[in-house]
């Protein structure tokens, strides 16, 4: 959700800087935009922005754009329309300031009836300009003081990038609930909201925290507080390469995600297995065997597709360590005033480990003095950072909007998490071990369910023509088929929902006819024969049937077989195929597969 990159050093600054721009499309966004400072004759600063996509930005950039220090953007709407007013950079209207920012000022409307009533035009319907305007107007000596001054009238989440004219080796950046990272090179330093826009350069970074500001220029940096304090940040290493980043010969990067599975999930297992005792070692977890007794009840709190793997990870708790165990969207929970009990352990799960929700949730449950546990795929990113300890579910980067690998690893990594509750608890060796056999088979039969997908893309080309489609499962079944609405919904635009298999009577099978299919989730265990009177329920109506199970069921219309497991662990296999499914319908579809409309990867604000 939106993108800075920023740099400041030796090279030409706008190719470097469209390449970062580039490199965080993926985050999602609407319209893009560059200022730098000038080299040439007269210097000041020189921006160019649009709305669309970043090349056709690169294709408005004069040849005469030179300059060694700039900052760039790339928008995802919140206050006025997608336009080319409204693209970032914002200058002030003498064009010596440039800001550009993520995040939500949440007084800008107050800001700009004061600023109009001093005379300032306002040339957008943004949030963000306020703050061009507020750095310009003050009289402070140093462009660290400005920010510092105009930042004191601000309410909200932001990451921001300021240039000014009078300042030309230098730019300040500064956090609040929304990401910025430098980046540490040899003469040149760069600064950015997602590590993708650093990687080709420099794998030496520093992750600002909330409250803290930081100003870079070639040859230093400096990080300090928003009240002048200074801080001690140290560079921190990037584990991932560049080529992480590529698509690896795959025509998108969901379709190289999903292909991707079997590796990442055997990455999230390597070296975390213990035979010997039958559990798992988790060395972020920062909780003993006495705190994990001690614990009654766990309440996993995240967004969209990590809030699914929750609901997985809440059922395999529950099953395997006995404690009961719930899953709830982090939006709606900060919200609610819920009761916290120091007997709950909170569980924060993000992908990005940026989801301004679920941060905010953390900090809410942290200020009451819970212990809250995280699980992220991104090191050192805020969720991490705040949380009590954790586990890191080592997927790789990912770079689809869409959640495929990021979510299957997740639901591992809860599968290793309960595993070890359990283990700690009551689960037996016996039942240890049978959990072990299972982790270690589910990167093969990731493998054996991704060689059938030309059948599953055969099968997406009809779902392709349906105007809406259910999706219900039973128990373990039930949150396979929420991510996997999801899936289908944010890919491919096709309305779809999820239900319960067993609510279907209690209303959604007022829906069913032969234009709505239904996808059921039917695993062999032990509501199977509940399941398959699901399935006549949906027949007697005429309702079209994909089902996903471990043996070909008479009454749907079509099965997609997936190899079987152990049942604490058949969720992460049933959900694959149906990611297989959303693509290939998208695929027939037309659709822009790895940026679908109106969604940005990292949400970092409400």
């Amino acid at each position: 959700m939106c993108g800075i990159v920023g740099y400041v050093g030796r090279r030409d600054v706008a190719p470097l800087l469209l390449e970062g721009l580039q490199r965080l499309e993926y985050r999602g966004y609407d319209s893009a935009g560059i200022a730098i400072h000038s080299s040439g004759r007269g210097g000041g600063l020189k921006a160019v922005k649009n709305k669309g996509r970043v090349r056709e930005l690169e294709e408005k950039i004069p040849a005469r754009f030179a300059g060694t220090c700039g900052i760039a953007h790339t928008r995802w709407a919140t206050h006025g329309a997608p336009n080319d007013v409204n693209a970032h950079p914002h200058l002030d209207p003498k064009g010596r300031v440039a800001v550009v920012h993520n995040g939500i000022i949440d007084n800008s409307a107050d800001l700009r009836s004061r600023l109009a009533a001093d005379g300032v035009e306002l040339a957008s319907d943004t949030d963000t300009e306020v703050l061009a305007h507020l750095v310009a107007r003050s009289e402070a000596e140093t462009l660290e003081e400005k920010v510092r001054e105009a930042l004191r009238l601000i309410d909200g989440t932001y990451g921001i990038a300021v240039l000014h004219a009078d300042f030309p080796d230098r730019i300040v950046v500064a956090r609040n609930g929304s990401p910025v990272v430098l980046g540490i090179g040899e003469k040149e330093m760069f600064v950015a909201s997602d590590v993708a826009a650093l990687i080709s350069h420099t794998r030496q970074v520093i992750t600002l925290d909330d409250g803290e500001m930081a100003t870079i220029r070639a040859d230093d940096y400096r990080t300090y507080t928003t009240d002048g304090s200074h801080t001690a940040a140290s560079p921190t290493t990037v584990e991932w390469e560049a080529e992480s980043y590529d698509m690896g010969g795959h025509d998108t990067y969901m379709h190289k995600e999903i292909a991707e599975q079997p590796e990442a999930v055997d990455r999230v297992l390597r070296g975390r297995i213990d035979d010997r005792f039958a559990t798992v070692h988790l060395g972020g977890l920062n909780l003993d065997a006495r705190g994990a007794r001690a614990m009654r009840r766990v309440k996993i709190l995240g967004c969209g597709s990590a809030y699914h793997a929750g609901l997985i990870g809440a059922q395999m708790i529950e099953e395997l360590a006995r404690i009961p165990a719930d899953a709830e969207p982090a939006s709606e929970f900060r919200y609610r005033n819920a009761v916290v009990d120091p007997d709950t352990l909170y569980i924060a799960v993000s992908q990005s480990g940026e989801t301004y929700d679920t941060l905010a949730a953390v900090q809410e449950l942290k200020r009451k003095g819970a212990m809250v546990l995280g699980v992220v795929n991104v090191v050192g990113s805020a969720i991490a950072r705040e949380t009590d300890g954790g586990v890191y579910v080592h997927a790789g980067p990912e770079v689809c909007v869409v959640s495929t690998k990021c979510f299957t690893n997740t639901a591992v990594a809860f599968a290793l998490l309960a595993l070890h509750l359990g283990r700690v608890r009551d689960l037996s060796v016996a039942d240890g071990k049978r959990i072990i056999d299972g982790l270690r088979r589910l990167p093969g039969q990731i493998s054996e369910i991704l060689a059938g997908e030309d059948r599953i893309a055969a099968l997406a080309a009809e779902f392709a023509q349906a105007k809406s489609m259910m999706f219900v499962g039973r128990v373990r079944g039930f949150p396979v088929a929420k991510e996997a609405s999801l899936k289908l919904k944010e890919v491919s635009y096709i309305h779809a929902e999820a239900y319960p298999a067993s609510e279907l009577k209690h209303g959604p099978l007022a829906l069913i006819e032969p234009a709505v299919p239904t996808v059921a989730i039917v695993p062999d265990d032990e509501l199977m024969e509940k399941n398959r009177a699901t399935l006549e329920e949906i027949k007697a109506r005429n309702g079209r049937i994909l089902a996903v199970a471990h043996q070909e069921q008479p009454k749907a219309d079509e099965t997609i077989v997936v190899p079987r497991n152990e049942p604490e662990l058949d969720p992460v296999l049933m959900g694959i195929p149906l990611q297989l499914l959303a693509y290939h319908t998208a695929l027939a579809l037309g659709r822009d597969i790895d940026k679908p409309r109106n969604l940005a990867k990292s949400v970092t604000v409400e």
